[in-house]
């Protein structure tokens, strides 16, 4: 059974991409395991198990798609290896079970093109890599298209041409700021690559941000914990210095494609506490121990969405 949460006008629906282990010594990049090991669970080896699933929003008679995970069926042996994959990506399934094809997608909203967010934009038909989403508008940031088409020897990678030439005629690029409708907006960050952008929702008074991978997990909220795999951390500890702050004051609501605990978070002003929650469905494939004395604790008081 797949997720969702209805937030005003929008149904926001969690499809089911790739499973996948992760050294999480790359994902948590200068915090030492003595720290982060007491925040979040591992296997004796130091590997992470998270989620890279797609985010549906069906707002206003359209239906708006935030990544796509992995292009499971394109990888070679020595990929799927190498990227950890656990399960394959179910996206198109997921659309299935809501009575949607891929055509019915209107708008990709791209956070970035990093390999675990793209590979799904296109797939294998009669032995041919053609787009999945052949109705789609698919919006990327202008920095993050020009460097895909032109990595260097760091990104090529993971901006695979197999995720991006087939459609080059579907995308629209973006600047520092794009309000894709009213109640949805893009806006470019840099910092996990150059181009790297996160999304609001709005409705009425409420905003849910989704940060994509410079808050990779609940645990990256810290402004210094920044993964190994960010090309440009710096810039990734001033996006988040500036978004989590007005996070917190403003009362958002954090929405996670990478985590497998939580899929909607909201603290109050001091980022302290938890004010409202909502877990991940389906269990962790590596569930908290009790060497995890610093996990996120939630209040009595604290509102479960969703219900």
């Amino acid at each position: 059974m797949l997720q969702t949460y209805s937030f005003g006008e929008m149904v926001i629906t969690w499809l089911r991409g790739a499973d996948k282990y992760t050294d999480a010594g790359t994902l948590f990049g200068p915090v030492p395991r003595a720290v982060w090991s007491r925040f979040y669970p591992t296997t004796d080896d130091g590997l992470m198990a998270d989620v890279t699933d797609p985010i549906l929003i069906e707002y206003r008679g359209k239906r708006y798609l935030i990544d796509t995970s992995l292009g499971t069926e394109k990888l070679t042996d020595k990929q799927r290896r190498n990227l950890g994959v656990l399960s394959e990506n179910r996206m198109l399934d997921s659309l299935k079970s809501k009575h949607l094809q891929r055509e019915d997608i209107d708008v990709v909203l791209m956070t970035h093109m990093h390999n675990d967010h793209a590979g799904g934009l296109t797939m294998l038909e009669d032995g041919k890599i053609v787009s999945t989403f052949p109705n789609a508008r698919i919006l990327i940031n202008e920095i993050e298209w020009d460097e895909v088409r032109h990595p260097n020897p760091r990104t090529r990678g993971t901006y695979l041409p197999e995720n991006w030439e087939a459609i080059q005629n579907q995308v629209e690029t973006f600047g520092e700021y794009l309000e894709v409708v009213d109640g949805i907006e893009l806006h470019h960050t840099g910092g996990h690559s150059n181009g790297h952008s996160i999304v609001l929702l709005k409705q009425g008074e409420d905003t849910i941000i989704h940060m994509a991978d410079i808050v990779l997990t609940h645990v990256h909220r810290n402004p210094l914990w920044v993964a190994a795999v960010d090309d440009y951390p710096m810039d990734s500890i001033a996006a988040k210095t500036k978004w989590i702050a007005e996070a917190y004051e403003k009362g958002y609501t954090f929405l996670f494609y990478h985590d497998p605990f939580y899929a909607l978070l909201r603290f109050d002003q001091t980022g302290q506490e938890v004010t409202a929650y909502m877990e991940r469905l389906r269990p962790p494939r590596i569930p908290f121990t009790d060497k995890q004395d610093k996990q996120l604790l939630i209040p009595e008081t604290a509102i479960r969405l969703g219900e």
